[in-house]
């Protein structure tokens, strides 16, 4: 009979879980955390032994996650959003604005947009710290993923608020020197015959997209990313 023993596993070793899962090694793992390998090595014994279950087998190149790892990983990676949000919360209390608030946007717009606005709003509010994550996907705000998101379709989940803060323009953008080569397409449906630079993954907001513009599609693209820096 599997049981599972009564020792509650300390949320430093599923951290230190997550953190061999993400990095593949027990060494890595402690670099990313700032502990020592040893220490990173009985946190992950010590969840082992509390579970009962057998997390990760050695290989020739690391640490390969079992079956049983990979079930736990996305519960892991929500007690770890919920802990840092916990966190955020907790530096929040006090008078005026101060804390920590966790933001994210596209690549783009945090590389293009945010910077000289966030650098207006530390400036009035010295006391507040942000943290920006560049990231294309559409994180989970109800699991605390982010306190912010700034994108390109509204939320689907009505737990959420949503505002229209502006419009961004969107267009074709070629190198000049490519269009010295091929020539300067005058339709959408001339794009047939020029070598295109698109996304990878389909979104919520390039489904939108192509409803509008069927001409661009992923089939058509000579080559794809889902990495707007990469795109550029």
């Amino acid at each position: 009979m599997h049981t599972v023993t009564d020792t509650e596993p300390n949320w430093e070793w599923y951290r230190s879980f997550m953190a061999v899962l993400d990095t593949g090694s027990l060494s890595a793992a402690g670099r990313a955390l700032g502990m020592t390998q040893p220490t990173v090595g009985r946190h992950v014994d010590s969840l082992e032994a509390a579970l009962q279950l057998k997390l990760f087998t050695r290989s020739f190149d690391g640490f390969a996650p079992t079956d049983a790892a990979l079930e736990l990983k996305p519960y892991a990676a929500s007690l770890a959003a919920t802990a840092a949000a916990l966190r955020r919360v907790a530096t929040s209390h006090g008078d005026g604005v101060r804390g920590t608030v966790r933001l994210t946007a596209s690549e783009i717009v945090s590389s293009e947009v945010l910077p000289p606005i966030l650098a207006d709003l530390r400036d009035a509010h010295p006391e507040l710290v942000i943290e920006l994550v560049p990231s294309n996907k559409v994180e989970n705000l109800l699991r605390r993923d982010a306190d912010i998101a700034v994108r390109m379709v509204a939320p689907s989940q009505d737990a959420l608020v949503a505002r229209r803060v502006a419009a961004i323009e969107v267009g074709l953008h070629a190198h000049r020197r490519y269009l010295d080569r091929h020539g300067t397409p005058r339709t959408l449906d001339e794009l047939a015959r020029h070598a295109l630079i698109g996304w990878d993954t389909e979104t919520a907001y390039i489904r939108r997209f192509q409803e509008r513009f069927p001409q661009i599609s992923r089939e058509r693209f000579a080559f794809r990313t889902d990495s707007d820096v990469t795109q550029l």
